[in-house]
């Protein structure tokens, strides 16, 4: 077995990436204190053609020499937007998103457990390193998904959190 080159990957180019049929998932990041997390999830974002990325609170926004580290680039394909006041967005994204917030809460789906429906478009909510989704905006959430785990350890990071639950809901929209 031979290792690919970079040129044999057949990958869109910013331009493709731009036009191609995206995945029905925009992803929001409440308070997110890491750049290079912020920077892992436009990466991944990207793998999966995902629709957008909402930057909300503190969190920082490109240009930034940190996000690009972990980026590399993915702040060019990846549409992304601003916005202050998390709370007001998931309101906003309600008219038109089955939003979900990525939380352990009472009565979470498990990640394993849930399933999509195929014409629904979803928001997904990530939250602060320490703190997690905010409790006013898990309370404006359609639901909460919860990723099983079974360590002793309570939270995963963020974009490892991110990376697991993008697969996921890949994979389940697009088989």
């Amino acid at each position: 077995m031979r290792k690919l080159k970079n040129s044999e990957l057949d990958r869109l180019d910013v331009k493709q990436f731009r036009q191609a049929a995206k995945t029905p998932v925009v992803v929001v990041l409440d308070n997110i204190r890491s750049l290079n997390n912020i920077g892992s999830v436009f990466r991944t974002a990207d793998a999966f053609l995902i629709e957008k990325i909402y930057l909300c609170g503190i969190t920082a926004r490109p240009p930034h020499k940190d996000i690009h580290k972990t980026a590399l680039g993915a702040t060019e394909s990846v549409a992304w937007e601003y916005a202050g006041d998390t709370l007001e967005l998931v309101r906003n994204l309600k008219k038109d998103y089955h939003c979900l917030a990525v939380e352990q809460t009472e009565q979470a789906t498990l990640l394993n457990e849930f399933s999509v429906q195929k014409d629904t478009k979803y928001a997904l909510v990530f939250g602060n390193e320490v703190k997690g989704v905010s409790q006013e905006v898990v309370d404006q959430c359609h639901e909460a998904l919860e990723i099983p785990q079974y360590g002793t350890k309570h939270s995963l990071n963020i974009s490892v959190s991110v990376g697991i639950v993008l697969w996921d809901m890949w994979k389940k929209i697009t088989q």
